[in-house]
């Protein structure tokens, strides 16, 4: 993996001792520049809605072809990036099993495949492919499941680790479950594997879990021609001579005692839990040098620290992150809560490269599916940049001759009409971050968690301060954020709990938020009679205690479904709230946008016509009053390339009267003021389905943020950006 480049502004001046001063060069740094859906490159045999999987990532020798491991699809896909920014579909090859890695070898691409009837029984192969013809030249069989595939740098060998992976079915997984794994070592002639060379390196008897059964996990080679080994359930790590297929050194990956970190998965982000003696199980491993590599703690057993680890090569350790690279995460709004009691963020790829004399560590967190970018040198890495990566990075690779890093995702949920399986591409260049937009501010040394933002709300007085809620993802903890926007990125930071009676409120979901003019706020809490939320809106104090809990009325929650209040906005003596789907009363493709006076607390309501959605549905996700205006959004729920529908529509209040409920609803009149589409696409990810929070500055400024989902079944992704208005002010 690779992170921002550091130039050495000296090096520039070097040429020149009576160089004329010059100003500070901002440090390159690596953006997004497109997403490649894997599903493109389904063979035309195969249904579009075929499940897919990027896991394992490589690159052909002129950098211009990524290949990667389709496990689900049994086989690889290939991806031209002669124009990273434009990627194009460059074929799949079906291999007979089940790929479970790619590393490149001159010509050749060579693929673990995996041919197991069942665990007790394992076998694979490792499979050669010619990048240029696309085709299957041959193959070495391998004895067992394989996984992981390194290709020495000196070309000389390529190395498999023989997992021979437990069946977590059985016997709740525990180890040892025979036969027991290996890694096995092939010559290599001009990119292609010597059958004949195969030589089996037995890793028995050396760890002290489950020494009887090593389940080697993922190799890389360093320039000595030394293999590193890890093996995750065994909680060890090993070091191979690949010439002679000896272990020259192995030790325990030992444990972290980890504080100040969220143990519970309970609906809340608290960082005040901690875990003793937790074993790092590393998955992922990687050299940095000769003497030195990098281990990715996910855990698979019973360990996992959150962290990453750099090693002396004689097991002593150089540096462990602890929780810091998990801190970096939860700042920007990626942490997993439905994981916390468990391995958190779970970092599980790696990739390391040097890009002009500097060496970067890329570290790939599958559960936050984001990538940590640390500078690698002398001292302790340094962590550079945060890089948002689809939903669970899998496998990275860096093209340093091109300046380019890409990141395979293997996570695709088209059955549940969520995101697809990813490629993404990141250059390096002059410029600023894009990701992230938003972050929190540490409260006391630790990093305020944060996530699912539902609504946005303005200061009336000081333009730089917003306000947002999250929703009922964080069912034990509704809260309300405030954010400085003059910042950048735009920073969280503080954040009350909604109480009632004290204690945080329960049964709500809230959706928007506006400000009383008075230092409290109207909430708006979208009710769901499937789980006993009610419909309501509620008034609370400048700290978050509800002071009044207004129910929607009979007539409308009678009528009601799941869908209701998803924004609320104050247009002088008038709460108007936004209901973000058709209710059994409403005639089809229309809403209610209800009104509610809080003096004399009347009800009434208007209809709001909707757009025709291509798919799926389409309705309203927020409301904020200026001007005599209502500015509406209006999204459909579809994401990736099925998303059409992501608008902000303006209403004039001029002339509405709403009527009372229960009667005949004058329908409003809307006019298109923006498309939020080529927002979604400026950062090169795929365009999110949830933009939920909308309003507009004390200065005219508009803003909108999108809902992440708590980064369950998500990219995490939180976007946050200001809205050009133009003459519709």
């Amino acid at each position: 993996m690779t992170s921002p480049l550091r130039l050495s502004l000296a090096a520039l001046l070097a040429s020149s001792a009576l160089a004329a001063p010059a100003a500070a060069l901002a440090d390159p740094v690596f953006n997004r520049v497109a997403s490649f859906p894997v599903a493109s490159n389904l063979p035309a045999d195969k249904a579009p809605e075929t499940e897919t999987s990027a896991e394992i990532i490589t690159v052909s020798l002129d950098g211009n072809t990524l290949i990667y491991s389709d496990s689900p699809a049994g086989g690889i896909g290939m991806v031209d990036i002669t124009d990273p920014a434009n990627p194009k579909p460059a074929g799949f090859i079906a291999m007979s099993g089940e790929p479970t890695s790619v590393a490149v070898a001159g010509p050749d691409v060579l693929i673990g495949v995996n041919t197991s009837e069942n665990y007790k029984t394992p076998s694979g192969r490792l499979a050669v492919v010619d990048v240029a013809a696309k085709k299957e030249t041959a193959s070495c069989d391998v004895g067992g499941q394989p996984d992981s595939v390194a290709v020495s740098k000196d070309g000389k060998y390529v190395a498999i680790a023989i997992e021979n992976e437990r069946d977590e079915d059985l016997d709740d997984g525990k180890i040892p479950q025979m036969p027991a794994g290996y890694v096995t070592i092939f010559d290599l002639a001009d990119g292609a594997p010597d059958c004949a060379t195969r030589k089996d390196v037995d890793v028995t008897g050396l760890a002290e879990i489950a020494p009887e059964d090593p389940e080697p996990e993922f190799v890389d080679f360093n320039a000595a021609g030394e293999i590193v080994v890890s093996m995750q359930e065994n909680n060890h790590v090993a070091i191979i001579d690949a010439a002679t297929g000896k272990v020259v050194n192995h030790f325990s990956a030992g444990a972290v005692d980890l504080n100040g970190i969220d143990a519970k998965d309970d609906g809340r982000l608290e960082f005040a839990g901690s875990q003793d003696a937790r074993k790092r199980e590393p998955d992922a491993v990687q050299w940095v040098a000769d003497d030195r590599f990098l281990s990715a703690n996910e855990g698979d057993y019973q360990g996992g620290t959150r962290s990453f680890t750099l090693w002396n090569k004689d097991g002593s350790v150089a540096y462990e992150s602890g929780p810091a690279f998990e801190y970096e995460l939860i700042r920007a709004g990626h942490y997993p809560d439905k994981r916390s009691d468990a391995k958190g963020i779970e970092p599980e790829g790696l990739e390391v490269a040097t890009f002009d004399g500097t060496t970067y560590a890329f570290v790939l967190s599958e559960r936050g599916s984001a990538v940590g970018v640390y500078k690698i040198g002398e001292g302790d890495p340094e962590f550079v940049q945060l890089l948002p990566s689809g939903i669970s990075p899998e496998g990275a690779v860096a093209i340093p001759a091109r300046g380019l890093l890409a990141t395979a995702n293997e996570t695709d949920l088209g059955e549940d009409g969520a995101a697809r399986s990813h490629v993404m591409i990141y250059s390096l260049g002059e410029g600023e971050p894009t990701y992230p937009m938003i972050r929190s501010q540490d409260q006391d040394g630790i990093p305020l968690g944060w996530g699912a933002l539902s609504g946005l709300a303005a200061d009336k007085d000081d333009a730089g301060k917003l306000y947002a809620v999250s929703d009922s993802f964080y069912k034990n903890q509704p809260r309300i954020f405030v954010i400085d926007a003059s910042a950048k990125p735009a920073k969280i930071t503080g954040a009350m709990t909604v109480t009632r009676d004290g204690k945080p409120a329960e049964k709500l979901d809230l959706e928007g938020i506006t400000s009383d003019g008075e230092g409290g706020f109207w909430l708006a809490s979208e009710g769901n009679p499937e789980k006993d939320i009610p419909h309501q809106i509620l008034h609370v104090d400048g700290k978050g205690a509800i002071t009044e809990t207004v129910p929607m009325p009979e007539e409308l929650t009678a009528q009601s479904t799941r869908f209701g209040a998803e924004g609320i906005t104050m247009a002088g003596d008038t709460l108007w709230i936004a209901i973000q789907r058709e209710w059994k009363d409403d005639p089809k493709g229309t809403v209610k946008l209800l009104a509610y006076k809080p003096g004399s607390k009347e009800w009434s309501a208007v209809r709001y016509p909707l757009d025709k959605a291509d798919k799926g549905w389409v309705g309203l996700s927020e409301v904020t009053a200026r001007d005599g205006n209502l500015y509406i959004i209006e999204r459909d729920n579809q994401i990736g390339e099925a998303a059409r529908e992501k608008k902000l529509f303006k209403v004039s209040l001029d002339g509405v009267t709403p009527a009372p409920l229960g009667g005949e609803l004058p329908v409003v009149t809307k006019e298109e003021v923006h498309d939020f589409m080529p927002d979604l696409r400026a950062t090169g990810g795929y365009v999110v389905d949830k933009i939920e929070g909308f309003t507009i500055a004390a200065d005219g400024t508009g803003y909108a943020v999108t809902d992440n989902d708590g980064v369950d079944d998500s990219s995490g992704e939180t976007l946050f950006f200001k809205v050009d208005l133009g003459s519709s002010m």
